[in-house]
């Protein structure tokens, strides 16, 4: 009997294991038949440059032939973004003049670039621009997920050639995850609730609240914090004369008066809105408390909607850290409600470093920026930064961004001499005719800043730093169409023109483009108002048609004068780009001299027999940034990123007054 139970039992234990084995086969040939998605290498072209393309980190596969000449780069080991992608492959040696695949990571604009000889390529300097790139070989990293296809800043992405699709903006990837795309519909779609007054809790007068701690650095800073809270000075301020109760406060027996915060702005306004909050531990838990309850009082007037004001908020101390973007609350209830759970980070108070990182990260399509809104950042400093803030803050004006600063206690007399940048607000501020600025004495006045500051970030006629270089411009191209040029070379003075008019941001309220030909007679080809999206602009250059005849530079910018910049908005930089191959048949000082003195600025760049004193004469002063001379037509296309950084630099040394 027992021999018959055991051959039974090894008799089950045969087919179990029989059926294990055959499972596991059968798992293996199903996860064979399973196949992974695969992952496919956008291609581009050689001229693509790196700025064009807005994704951070991304791997491309480069045809062959990107070492050629004309494929500018910009830069050595690190390279401006105005460079070619693929040239700088082929330049830093990972990828040669056969093509193929590389890994590209976005980086820090530098104050400078040097230029090189490397693997056949020249690669140029330039003083400076506002983000970099360093390329890698194609290894990517463990559990990031690359886009498969990448996302252009412009609607019309030179992708197009190359068979490549464009999609909606992602974030950086955190490893082992997989990007989300976020679509301005999916914003859109989310239901504003309606907001109702509420305000933080505030610390009782007897609470026994942490004392504040010292700012480690530097040496010598104040580590006394006021007690705001206590019965005698909240007894005093609520009684003296004058007091605004716009803040809740409370009185000796807990009792609790608030009048409601905004009741009196009335409002009609679009920003993207980052508020930049010291967390630093000089400030204290209490100080903390009402720098939020602030933020809460703004998110109330503002009424924040996807159709109105968006508000995010980042905090500093030794490090930045966004709490949320534009696109997390997309009304006042929700934002009041994040603003109450921030807690304080503790640290030094790095204003400068925080300033490079919302330039660098905040204002984005990933999170929630729209196009059409001004960009607003409002920096609150308890007593000052332990770092400068003078060159952030110009990167961040000259990324449209208006920069507001509100100070609160600053340095005693015997403090001062910590102070690592005197006068860093006026440095940091996009004007300093004390409209960015608001200064309070003491803490306790800071709810009196709601007011003035709201309908100020909302003032968005004076937000004048949500104009740059390449939005702010009516530029009109006087170009000659005289017989010494001939049919080809006019095509590449047409793709000259073309080359400069892309790098500009093109619209009704943004860059607009006009031009002019002449020989002995001018024509107008288009005026400033006739376009106003940047493939429409690109199209009508185009079409221009060359005409032949003489050459009359002199009767050609009165022509422009009157014809083309007499439509220029007020509010516009007026900036006249001339190019001519002759010496000009009539005079020019006298034209070129009313251009001058009705605020045209003007460029002049000369070909093969253009003569040398005429651009100078055309030229606004000083005439070496203005006037470029170029021996062959296709020489011309050297010119455009110095004509630009010329342009740029102009704008951006204007005074801030």
């Amino acid at each position: 009997m027992r021999t018959v139970v055991l051959t039974m039992k090894a008799s089950v234990i045969e087919m179990f294991l029989v059926l294990l084995v055959t499972g596991v086969h059968s798992n293996k040939e199903m996860a064979k038949k399973i196949k992974r998605p695969k992952f496919t290498v956008p291609q581009i072209n050689c001229d693509v440059k790196a700025g064009k393309i807005i994704n951070p980190e991304f791997i491309v596969k480069c045809p062959a032939g990107c070492q050629d000449p004309k494929y500018h780069v910009y830069g050595t080991d690190v390279y401006a973004s105005y460079s070619s992608v693929c040239g700088a492959a082929v330049h830093s040696g990972v990828l040669d003049n056969s093509g193929g695949k590389i890994l590209v990571r976005k980086v820090a604009g530098q104050s400078g670039y040097k230029g090189s000889y490397s693997n056949g390529v020249q690669s140029l300097s330039l003083p400076r621009w506002r983000e970099s790139f360093i390329v890698l070989e194609s290894k990517p990293k463990k559990g990031v997920t690359y886009p498969s296809a990448l996302t252009y800043s412009s609607s019309k992405s030179p992708a197009a050639q190359a068979g490549e699709t464009t999609k909606v903006y992602q974030r950086p990837p955190i490893p082992g995850t997989t990007a989300q795309p976020v679509t301005l519909m999916q914003l859109l779609a989310v239901t504003v609730a309606v907001a109702t007054p509420t305000t933080l809790p505030r610390p009782s007068p007897s609470a026994a609240s942490t004392t504040s701690i010292p700012r480690p650095q530097p040496v010598g800073h104040r580590s006394q914090e006021m007690d705001l809270w206590s019965t005698a000075t909240y007894t005093s301020s609520q009684n003296r004369p004058g007091a605004d109760p716009g803040i809740q406060r409370q009185d000796p027996s807990g009792a609790a008066f608030q009048k409601p915060v905004g009741a009196d702005v009335s409002l009609d306004c679009k920003i993207d809105l980052s508020f930049l909050i010291d967390g630093s531990t000089s400030i204290g838990k209490r100080r903390f408390r009402i720098q939020k309850q602030l933020l809460a009082d703004v998110a109330q007037a503002l009424d924040i909607g996807p159709a109105g004001p968006l508000m995010g908020v980042v905090q500093y101390g030794d490090n930045p850290a966004t709490h949320f973007n534009l696109k997390t609350h997309t009304n006042s209830r929700d934002l009041k409600k994040a603003i109450e759970k921030i807690t304080q980070r503790g640290g030094l108070s790095n204003v400068g470093r925080a300033i490079s990182f919302v330039t660098k990260n905040f204002f984005s399509k990933a999170n929630g920026n729209r196009s059409g809104a001004p960009n607003v950042v409002v920096v609150m400093v308890d007593g000052w930064p332990t770092d400068k803030v003078e060159e952030a803050s110009r990167l961040a004006r000259e990324s449209g961004i208006n920069i507001f600063f509100i100070t609160i206690e600053g340095a005693a007399e015997n403090e001062k001499q910590y102070v690592v940048e005197p006068n860093f607000a006026n440095k940091a501020v996009c004007r300093t005719n004390g409209f960015y600025s608001l200064h309070v004495q003491s803490w306790f006045g800071l709810h009196k800043t709601l007011q003035p500051l709201v309908k100020r970030v909302c003032d968005t006629d004076r937000l004048a730093c949500s104009k740059t270089c390449l939005n702010s411009a009516d530029i009109g191209f006087v170009i000659d169409g005289s017989s010494s040029v001939g049919t080809g070379n006019f095509r590449t003075v047409l793709q000259f023109v073309t080359n400069l008019t892309k790098e500009f941001e093109i619209s009704d309220t943004d860059t607009r483009i006009g031009a002019v030909q002449y020989t002995y007679e001018q024509r107008l080809e288009f005026g400033f108002d006739k376009y106003s999206s940047k493939p429409d602009i690109l199209n009508a250059i185009k079409r221009v048609g060359y005409w032949s005849g003489g050459t009359s530079t002199g009767a050609a910018i009165n022509f422009a004068l009157e014809q083309l910049f007499k439509k220029s908005k007020p509010n516009k930089r007026k900036l006249m780009i001339l190019i001519t191959d002759g010496r000009s048949y009539d005079d020019v000082r006298i034209p070129a001299m009313a251009a001058h003195l009705k605020g045209v600025i003007t460029y002049a760049i000369g070909v093969a027999w253009a003569a040398q004193e005429e651009l100078e004469v055309i030229a606004t002063h000083p005439a070496r940034d203005h006037s470029f001379f170029v021996d062959e037509f296709d020489n011309l296309y050297q010119y455009v990123p110095r004509i630009i950084q010329n342009i740029c630099t102009e704008f951006n040394s204007q005074p801030r007054n």
